[in-house]
């Protein structure tokens, strides 16, 4: 995963709430196992009418909106815990997510992938959802060292919260495999230590 410190970007509005897995990357898509690929389906069913044509109408079509950061209404992510929405989401060119809340499997699916979602609260996100639709080049500066959103044109900043492990394989573009192996030489030392230990014993 690429590393991921801070970020200053617009952002595109989604205010609708309850946004499911499904809505997020509908279900006949799954056959794939390979990450890419996703994005061009996102959102697929909101994004074209079912004759295939684009809908005009949705966000991620209207060229005003446009950003590394998706502001979402309440309830990401809920529904299935299929771990493709946070696929789908990482390969369009999303690497920030904020809502009020989010299914726990989804969070946890998106920081595996290399995406923040960032919960605020339901304040913050109608002062977000309000200044980035009346203004579309808004800049939003989000840093994860500090754990703070900052709203630049009106200069609101709240914190969030974010699991310390998580956050460090965030910062250092670390999988679970890759943390592990970057204390390879304290847990080598950790075992000589208990093996000298026994020995004497």
């Amino acid at each position: 995963m690429e590393k991921f410190i801070s970020i200053t970007t617009s952002a595109v509005p989604l205010p609708q709430e309850n946004i499911d897995t499904d809505q997020i990357i509908p279900a006949r898509f799954l056959k794939a196992t390979n990450r890419d690929g996703f994005g061009e389906n996102l959102f697929r069913d909101w994004r074209y009418h079912k004759d295939g044509s684009l809908n005009d109408e949705f966000v991620l079509n209207n060229n005003t909106y446009k950003g590394q950061i998706l502001i979402a209404g309440h309830n990401f992510g809920c529904g299935s815990s299929r771990e493709h929405a946070a696929w789908a989401l990482s390969d369009y060119g999303f690497k920030v997510i904020v809502s009020s809340f989010f299914a726990d499997i989804f969070k946890g699916n998106a920081l595996n992938n290399g995406v923040l979602p960032i919960q605020v609260s339901p304040e913050f996100l109608d002062s977000l959802l309000m200044t980035v639709k009346n203004k579309p080049e808004t800049q939003i500066d989000i840093n994860l060292e500090q754990q703070y959103i900052y709203l630049t044109s009106t200069g609101e900043k709240e914190n969030f919260e974010i699991d310390a492990y998580k956050k460090t394989c965030l910062m250092n573009g670390y999988d679970d495999i890759d943390f592990l192996l970057s204390k390879t030489s304290e847990i080598e030392k950790f075992e000589n230590q208990r093996e000298l230990s026994r020995v004497s014993d």
